[in-house]
């Protein structure tokens, strides 16, 4: 007759499957995800293309999405900041 505990190899290793299982499914999802970050920056460029063909810089297109981006008076006192920094080294 076995002892106590005579199927606790096969719990472990249930166990253990179980947790196999769950580490590929969160290792799937990110993938998936992966692949649909990969299409929205392709489509990101297209639209990027499309804007410097319509004439548009789109580094400074960049700089608007960063400004709308922030919270409601940050970008002003940055602005500020900013000025301040470049009137000191006789930039402006």
């Amino acid at each position: 007759m076995p002892g106590p505990g005579h199927n606790s190899g096969d719990a472990a290793k249930e166990t253990g499957s179980i947790a196999a299982q769950e580490l590929r499914l969160f290792v799937e999802r990110i993938e998936r995800l992966d692949e649909e970050i990969k299409g929205i920056n392709d489509d990101k460029k297209e639209v990027y293309g499309e804007l410097r063909s319509r004439g548009y810089d789109p580094k400074i297109v960049k700089k608007v999405l960063a400004i709308r981006r922030k919270k409601k008076g940050e970008h002003e006192e940055e602005q500020m900041i900013l000025e301040t920094y470049l009137a000191a080294l006789g930039m402006l």
